[in-house]
């Protein structure tokens, strides 16, 4: 979503964004063309992005003391940092939409296939495939169009598009827990093996679609390696099968994806049959697969990843809790990707002081460290002489107060 009063240089706002665009015009076409969709690149232009922030933002913005002047420079910061975001969790793109095959176009046949597509929605978002099934979303389950914005015809697919806002809020109010749109960007190491040897799945080759295709139906933003020559001897059965895949890490580090998805897929008998084993930071998850076809192995597998992810990352009704959180180390090319991870979270940036930015977010301590985890942020200690003093019970004492750590303030950093 684009925010804060950067329209482009033919409508220059006043206050702080007059002042950007006066002082960094070029800068300034970039964000236009940038609004606009269009690839606009211009010699230094990176270079000159971040010498002009640290010169007339930061700097700036740590003398501002007044909340609505603090806050009027967010939405420049927030254009500024788009031009460097870093690899990190990313949007999923089409999370509403859903597509089902369909054998024609009558009613009967459209009512069933709408049905798939809502229980195909709710386990996205939920990673639960019983949640459908809740006493409170009857209603739901028998007029699945009263949260559709719009359906249609695709040769022989019903594409549907479900309003997120309907959807969210008939969700929440049955009770369940959400995902919401930034996930782990899975880089997938798929061996399709066979008689005649095996292969590895390029993001170039034909198989790529029958992924992707998957990962999109299963809500998962998929990423597929080169395949290149060094990349195929490197991925042996052995290689993906090993507990610590080393190798595969560091073949992984170009592509810059949260987690490491390694498939051993194989046909015997008429069968599809796939083992798979998930890295995420330090944490593994692994299982099999089965199915009559390569299609639909593919569906199996990123299925069973996303049941395995949602619950790190879910939000549940009435688990979140005010929290305050300080991220140390900031600077502009992390700011767009920060404020993309901290979207579930309803946060609210309250202090800029340096590189410490200090937000108040609604969620639990786990959702937030299983959310922040995604952005390579790590959990550091309270500083000594930050926590809070509890006054002793004995006024007429000198001993020194006693002193707890604060449970509401949690800190991050790069």
């Amino acid at each position: 979503m684009w925010r804060g009063p950067c329209r482009g240089p033919a409508h220059a706002p006043a206050g702080e964004g007059a002042r950007f665009y006066q002082a960094c015009p070029v800068a300034a076409t970039r964000v236009h063309a940038l609004r606009r969709g269009q690839a606009l690149r211009l010699p230094g232009l990176e270079r000159l992005f971040k010498v002009y922030a640290f010169a007339h933002g930061l700097r700036a913005i740590t003398r501002l003391r007044e909340p609505a002047m603090r806050l009027s420079v967010r939405p420049i910061l927030f254009c500024l940092s788009l031009l460097c975001l870093p690899a990190l969790a990313a949007p999923v793109a089409g999370l509403y939409q859903v597509r089902e095959a369909v054998a024609d176009q009558q009613p009967e046949t459209r009512d069933a296939a709408m049905q798939r597509a809502l229980q195909t929605l709710v386990q996205r978002l939920t990673g639960d495939a019983e949640a459908l099934q809740s006493a409170k979303l009857e209603g739901l389950r028998q007029d699945p169009q009263q949260i559709v914005s719009q359906y249609g015809y695709e040769g022989d697919v019903l594409l549907v598009e479900f309003d997120p806002a309907s959807t969210e809020r008939q969700l929440r109010q049955a009770g369940l827990a959400l995902w919401g749109a930034n996930r782990p960007a899975i880089l997938t190491w798929w061996l399709a093996e066979s008689a005649e040897g095996s292969q590895l799945i390029g993001e170039s080759q034909g198989p790529a679609t029958m992924l992707r295709d998957a990962a999109q139906h299963r809500g998962l933003p998929l990423r597929l390696p080169l395949a290149d020559l060094s990349e195929q001897l490197l991925a042996t059965p052995e290689a993906l099968a090993a507990n610590d895949p080393q190798a595969l890490r560091e073949a992984s580090e170009r592509y810059a994806a949260d987690a490491l998805l390694a498939v051993q897929a194989s046909e015997s008998g008429g069968t599809w049959q796939a083992t798979w084993r998930l890295w995420l930071g330090d944490e593994r998850e692994q299982g099999k697969a089965e199915a009559a076809d390569p299609a639909a192995l593919a569906d199996a597998v990123l299925l069973a990843v996303s049941q395995r992810l949602a619950p790190r990352f879910l939000v549940k009704p009435g688990a979140a809790e005010s929290l305050t959180l300080v991220i140390e180390g900031a600077d502009l090319s992390r700011f767009a990707a920060l404020e993309r991870l901290l979207e579930p979270f309803a946060a609210r940036l309250q202090a800029i002081d340096g590189q410490r930015l200090t937000y108040q977010v609604n969620a639990s301590p786990e959702q937030l460290r299983a959310q922040l985890a995604l952005g390579q942020l790590q959990e550091v200690a309270e500083p000594q002489g930050a926590a809070a003093p509890v006054d002793s019970a004995d006024a007429g004492t000198e001993a020194a107060p006693q002193v707890l750590p604060r449970s509401n303030q949690l800190r991050f950093r790069w």
